[in-house]
């Protein structure tokens, strides 16, 4: 197992978190998503290390972006 934090920049509510939690959850090998609201921290669990363009793409995807 693979633990990645990123830090997601723009959220506001529990829909932001719930928005990205499933674009996130839906890349194919990741078994866990935690995203912490105050912090931004984004947490993912993995069976292979994840590559940082396709978590980008997902939070792209929800709407919202990553630090850095």
């Amino acid at each position: 197992m693979t633990t990645s934090t990123f830090t997601v920049t723009g959220m506001t509510c529990s829909h932001c978190v719930a928005s990205v939690s499933e674009e996130v959850g839906a890349i194919e090998g990741i078994t866990d998503v935690a995203v912490d609201l105050p912090t931004g921290a984004l947490t993912v669990t993995s069976a292979e290390p994840i590559d940082e363009a396709r978590v980008r793409a997902a939070v792209e995807e929800a709407g919202y972006q990553l630090a850095g």
